[in-house]
């Protein structure tokens, strides 16, 4: 880009899990980690958690092969400036993106993700769901431990890690902005996201969240799907085994989200998603970034 072009740029949220939108369907934007974590920081940027960089999958050399399957890729990136294989509030705000631009219509859609293709319905106002696959349940889990206390964490695994931890008080997770410690180390060698949960009533619990390369959250799409996976083991639900669906609604703290598991162990996701602002990037400063 030269350092008059004009990049568009706008702000979405879903459960107040934020971020920037980048709109690149031809792919000639380069972002690396350090653009992606200048334009997420709150100060000295735009401002979100991650960022949804919106490309055509037959422009993408990671999405190609999908590109018969979903017209468009998700290339999302943590705040940090990282790349992580999936984002389920991040999927719900770019299929609200998509349709705000004109690019679909209301109804059934896919979306292309480092996670594989997600079905998507998008309705003209209020929820999107999103068919988030099955959820993997590997065996080996590990213990958080935070000011003394220790808690067993389930893993599951939603085409991201994470690590799903029942405590007695979402405050015992402490402060979240960092990573809270976890063995063995060696199961996630590449990181996890870490949820911390309470029961509230049948089939309903609330969560937070530390997000592997943002921090505490205000919700994480994903994290909600291992949650309700997780408690629906320790609740003896099983969907595969009984053929009847299960929901949970996971309250987050910008928000609730339904999650239901199929008897075929594919997990949806329902909530909102909302497109707040739209403008363009300072030239110069986005050349800045880039550099």
């Amino acid at each position: 880009m030269t350092s008059t072009e004009r990049i568009a740029f706008l702000k979405g949220h879903g459960t107040e899990n934020d971020f920037v939108i980048v709109p690149d369907p031809d792919g000639r934007l380069d972002l690396s980690a350090a653009a992606v974590a200048k334009i997420c920081d709150r100060r000295a940027g735009l401002g979100g958690d991650g960022l949804l960089h919106v490309v055509r999958s037959a422009a993408h050399p990671e999405a190609h092969a999908q590109a018969d399957e979903a017209e468009w890729f998700m290339d999302y990136r943590n705040g940090d400036g990282s790349i992580a294989e999936m984002c389920g509030n991040g999927v719900r705000v770019f299929a609200r993106y998509l349709l705000h631009a004109g690019l679909v219509e209301a109804g059934d859609l896919a979306i292309a993700t480092r996670a594989g293709v997600r079905r998507v319905h998008v309705a003209k106002s209020g929820d999107v769901t999103v068919s988030m696959g099955r959820a993997a349940l590997p065996e080996e889990g590990v213990v958080v431990t935070l000011d003394g206390r220790s808690w067993p964490a389930r893993n599951v695994n939603m085409g991201n890690p994470h690590a799903v931890a029942f405590v007695e008080d979402l405050a015992h997770a402490g402060e979240l902005r960092t990573v809270p410690p976890f063995s063995p180390a060696a199961v996630y060698p590449d990181g996890v996201n870490i949820e911390f949960v309470v029961d509230r009533g049948p089939q309903h619990v609330a969560m937070r969240v530390h997000e592997r390369g943002s921090g505490e959250t205000r919700s994480c799409g994903t994290g909600a799907c291992a949650v309700a996976v997780a408690t629906a083991r320790r609740d003896g639900a099983d969907p595969a085994r009984t053929g009847t669906p299960v929901t949970y609604t996971v309250d987050v703290l910008g928000g609730s989200l339904s999650i239901t598991e199929l008897p075929d162990g594919t997990v949806e996701m329902t909530g909102p998603a909302e497109i707040v602002a739209e403008g363009t990037f300072d030239p110069t400063w986005l050349a800045a970034a880039l550099a």
